[in-house]
């Protein structure tokens, strides 16, 4: 069963590169890495206007499958709240070891089953971001480690992703190691 950790914070804190820098990293030590990304713009699509999935869709079909030479693409059309579950049966025949995810806050950060690596700009944004996230919380990064706030209540670790990017790996490996 695939491990799942959940990148949260603010806008251009440092999700995306969080995320890239992990799975590049643990991908060449070998672990099977999957991610979901959410997206918030509300008319966002990945079909084209005109193409042939378009005008299936425009026909009715609920779920259209591409199938390339180098990738296989399933869009769902009119899916007006997916849940989490449902996200992750994606990924159970894939072999994966660790699912991140980036966004989805709201149906991720109050669950105790899933690890957390919060992002956050500044101290008043990481101050505002951890009031609504339960653990565990593996790390926190993102533009605010550069600052390296003085958090004397926080046990969590506070890692600069480009000065010490290993260790928030290490952090990763040695809390879902066990389970994987």
């Amino acid at each position: 069963m695939a491990k799942v950790v959940a990148v949260i914070g603010s806008k251009d804190s440092g999700k995306t590169s969080t995320i890239e820098y992990l799975i590049s990293n643990l991908s060449k030590e070998g672990f099977n890495i999957a991610s979901v990304k959410h997206v918030h713009e509300p008319d966002f699509t990945i079909d084209v206007e005109g193409k042939d999935t378009w005008r299936y869709a425009r026909a009715g079909a609920k779920v259209i499958v591409i199938v390339a030479s180098k990738e296989v693409v399933i869009i769902k059309k009119g899916v007006p709240q997916i849940k989490l579950e449902e996200i992750l049966k994606n990924f159970e025949d894939e072999g994966i070891d660790i699912i991140f995810i980036e966004g989805l806050r709201s149906i991720t950060a109050k669950r105790r089953d899933i690890y957390k690596i919060v992002t956050a700009k500044d101290e008043e944004d990481l101050e505002r971001i951890m009031k609504g996230i339960t653990p565990p919380i593996l790390a926190i990064t993102g533009m605010v480690a550069r600052l390296k706030p003085k958090t004397p209540n926080l046990r969590t670790p506070i890692i600069d992703l480009y000065d010490e990017g290993s260790e928030l790996v290490q952090v990763v490996k040695d809390h879902l190691m066990g389970s994987i």
